[in-house]
């Protein structure tokens, strides 16, 4: 059964961080590539994030985290993906998560990390090269 239509992401700020303009323009720049796109807004908890992703049918959740909260808040996305059997949306994600961080991130199931200075036509690229994939024959 073959998925159509654009790539459904949902951008999300987890946590406490009250700094969105980052998730803004990645928001912009996916939506301007031919994507659908659901922005949270700030503040959103895990819960909710997932929520809105399964909700939404996403394909994808973008997470921005510049709080330093990336270890929990990934990690709690992770696990409520896996209890709510949808571990087919991919989580990928931004912000300020220092280089030790990323190996294990990735080792908990977050897809891609772009850290400061990633452009937009880069994870534009990656999202249309990793999300959603047709399934072999």
């Amino acid at each position: 059964m073959g998925v159509t239509g654009p790539i459904r992401v949902v951008v999300a700020k987890p946590g406490l961080d009250g700094h969105d303009r980052g998730a803004k323009v990645i928001a912009r720049a996916l939506r301007d590539a031919g994507m659908e796109v659901i922005y949270t807004g700030l503040h959103q908890t895990p819960e909710q994030i997932v929520d809105t992703a399964i909700q939404e049918d996403a394909d994808a959740i973008g997470l921005s985290i510049l709080s330093g909260a990336h270890n929990t808040l990934f990690a709690k996305v992770i696990e409520l993906l896996k209890e709510r059997e949808a571990e087919d949306i991919k989580v990928f994600g931004g912000g300020i998560i220092p280089e030790a961080d990323i190996a294990p991130l990735k080792e908990q199931g977050v897809a891609e990390i772009f850290t400061p200075g990633a452009t937009t036509t880069s994870i534009v690229d990656w999202v249309n090269a990793h999300v959603r994939q047709p399934a072999e024959a």
